[in-house]
């Protein structure tokens, strides 16, 4: 039987994906810090596993991993590392503490997570690792800069653990898709320019559609959306001072 553990799954992207493994037979566990939310999505799936944690913290990383697996033969088939944060504006007019928690959350949530669900991977068959990465990992983008900062290094970890990992038999991807219709894109008060050029094409059903597709034909890095991937094999061929420019004129006030 395969299983997931799904963090930030209360709502957007975690929670169409948790509705979509479930709905295919998966066995579903679900993390989140809004413990309200993730009650409810939980009773409309019957009941599942949840449990409300901050992926900051690993030690409670650690005991809700131990508690899902434990139910499973101490086997986990897919982490999805869906939590996130995200706050556009001017990088000065954005409180430090809260550059920081962007951090904490992209970024050393996830480390902490997977760090703690490697004891579980290695003994499951066809374990994967799959990232909540972002075309912001690729390109950095004015207006969102800790954001991207933090997708950077999901893409740098996930890199380097796919290649560290594969001793193991454990595979580790990132999603990297543009803008997402998300209840986090949402709540911004700042519309970034990029933003507003680029639109918002992308619903969280989309990236789920996309987990489902890594978890069945795992690759590094998959770009999400046609007008992406483009963009995405464009600029791996093309010199960096053009990806610049691109990001400038894009970035535009």
């Amino acid at each position: 039987m395969n299983n997931i553990l799904i963090t930030g799954a209360a709502s957007g992207i975690g929670a169409a994906t948790a509705r979509l493994f479930h709905g295919r037979g998966w066995q579903v566990g679900l993390l989140d810090i809004n413990h309200s939310a993730l009650a409810e999505l939980a009773a409309e799936l019957g009941g599942v596993w949840h449990a409300e944690l901050d992926v900051a913290d690993p030690a409670a990383a650690r005991l809700a991993l131990a508690d899902f697996c434990a139910m499973h033969g101490g086997q986990l088939r897919l982490l999805f590392n869906s939590a996130g944060l995200l706050r556009c504006g001017y990088f000065e007019q954005i409180e430090a503490a809260e550059h920081a928690r962007i951090i904490q959350v992209n970024l050393l949530g996830l480390l902490n997570m997977t760090h703690a669900a490697f004891a579980y991977l290695k003994v499951t068959p066809g374990a994967q690792v799959i990232n909540m990465g972002s075309a912001s990992g690729v390109y950095g983008v004015p207006h969102m800069a800790s954001y991207s900062a933090s997708k950077f290094a999901v893409r740098g970890l996930t890199e380097a653990l796919e290649l560290e990992w594969a001793r193991h038999g454990i595979r580790v991807g990132d999603l990297m898709p543009p803008f997402v219709a998300t209840p986090m894109l949402a709540s911004q008060h700042f519309e970034a320019p990029v933003l507003r050029r680029l639109g918002v094409k992308l619903e969280a059903r989309d990236i789920a559609a996309a987990v489902w597709q890594q978890a069945q034909v795992p690759t590094l890095h998959r770009p999400v959306s046609l007008r992406f991937k483009l963009m995405y094999w464009a600029g791996q061929l093309a010199p960096a001072w053009l990806n610049r420019l691109v990001m400038r004129r894009l970035s535009r006030d």
